[in-house]
């Protein structure tokens, strides 16, 4: 879902906006409450280290024409502990990859310059200026050139893989192998293999925090043969099964991991059998993630006619089970959810906020561009939740 709203569109000149942006409307406000110096920042001299006071990382962030997609997502990160202190911290400088890299080094900086402004330290209701860190993104990413709307887990998703690269602890590429995993292989073999191949080609700290192992089983009707592939994940999005009333998170879920029966054109060639085979397909875990991000597909893009799917999913605020999603049934892990990035109005014209947890002081907060103010817990779950993040409290 883009954004798309009055309140977020403002035209600025740019040399490197081809796009045409939708005559929305303006939004003046920029400062909720405040001077903000010429590049829209109030500085403060207070040490960056000192991370968990009351103030810090509670200033807003500039939007600069269409930019709440990526505000949203901005303050997400921002309240991701481990990559917040993988940056502020400065422990990315020794792992930049000037080889293989295409921004080597560049968008990473950004971020980290980004998100040391929006935790240094003063008077609140202070924001910063995204202008230099767009910059750097749509130099990796093309397609976030100009002002016009785009999608927040879209963003993300590019966000992340651009970071990811820029500290990929693979500076040599290694040659590929070519060979298939063999069959005779147990499951948890094949999984550590393709977990192992997958690591030759990426390997990073920020893939350490988001990266996961998805378990895909195709089961021959006619044979009872199953084959396994194991794919990484960043994210998993995950179907709305119903248009009206509540639901429960677990029910979407359940819904992502259920059986779907191929038959007809999608039949598949089942591997014992070697013919084509009617076969059932479905998906579990089988490596959890240190941090969950769980995407509520509101909107398909090629059912255009069924509009945004406004009702409410309730998720948990503490205590994710996600257990019984797991490839291996005696493993568990359980998750706390610490952000989420919030999508109003309608697929074609909306809004992006976010409600983040504090990392160090637990309280929640509703990131609305410029202004930053405390919320209820109990106002977190709502029919705009969009993207979910959820951060990882035990696992055996």
């Amino acid at each position: 879902m883009r954004c798309g709203c009055r309140r977020c569109y403002k035209p600025r000149p740019s040399t490197i906006a081809p796009r045409v942006v939708p005559t929305y409307g303006l939004h003046y406000q920029e400062l909720a409450g405040g001077k903000s110096g010429p590049s829209g920042l109030r500085r403060s001299s207070t040490p960056q280290s000192e991370k968990n006071s009351t103030t810090s990382g509670l200033n807003g962030l500039r939007n600069i024409g269409n930019t709440c997609f990526m505000n949203s997502v901005l303050q997400c990160l921002s309240n991701t502990r481990p990559l917040l202190e993988y940056v502020s911290d400065e422990k990315y400088t020794n792992d930049i990859n000037t080889t293989l890299s295409c921004m080597k080094g560049a968008l990473i900086k950004a971020f980290a310059s980004l998100i040391k402004e929006l935790w240094r330290n003063g008077d609140r209701d202070s924001f910063v200026n995204t202008t230099s860190f767009k910059s750097q993104v749509q130099r990796f990413a093309p397609r976030f050139m100009g002002y016009s709307q785009q999608d927040a887990q879209e963003f993300l998703r590019y966000l992340l893989e651009g970071l990811h690269e820029d500290v990929n602890r693979v500076t040599v590429k290694p040659k590929p192998i070519l060979t298939e995993i063999e069959d005779s292989l147990s499951d948890s073999a094949k999984a550590a293999e393709s977990w192992n191949r997958y690591l030759r080609m990426e390997d990073s700290r920020v893939g350490d925090i988001f990266v996961g192992q998805l378990k895909s089983t195709l089961r021959c009707t006619h044979c009872k043969h199953d084959s396994v592939t194991f794919d990484p994940f960043w994210d998993l999005s995950l179907p709305i099964p119903s248009r009206t009333g509540n639901l429960k998170l677990q029910q979407c879920l359940q819904h992502f991991v259920k059986e779907e029966e191929l038959d007809g054109d999608e039949k598949p060639t089942c591997s014992k059998c070697g013919v084509r085979r009617k076969c059932l397909k479905w998906f579990t875990v089988q490596k959890f993630p240190q941090v969950l991000v769980l995407h509520l597909k509101r909107f398909s893009p090629t059912e255009r006619f069924r509009g945004k799917l406004s009702v409410v999913v309730e998720f948990p605020l503490t205590g994710l089970d996600m257990s019984p999603l797991a490839a291996n049934k005696t493993s568990s892990a359980v998750y706390n959810l610490y952000a989420v990035s919030n999508h109003s109005g309608t697929t074609y014209s909306g809004h992006y906020t976010a409600y983040c947890k504090h990392p160090y002081t637990g309280e929640w907060h509703e990131y609305n561009d410029s202004r930053v103010t405390p919320i209820n817990p109990r106002d977190v779950v709502s029919p705009e939740a969009y993207v979910l993040f959820y951060e990882l409290a035990s696992t055996t």
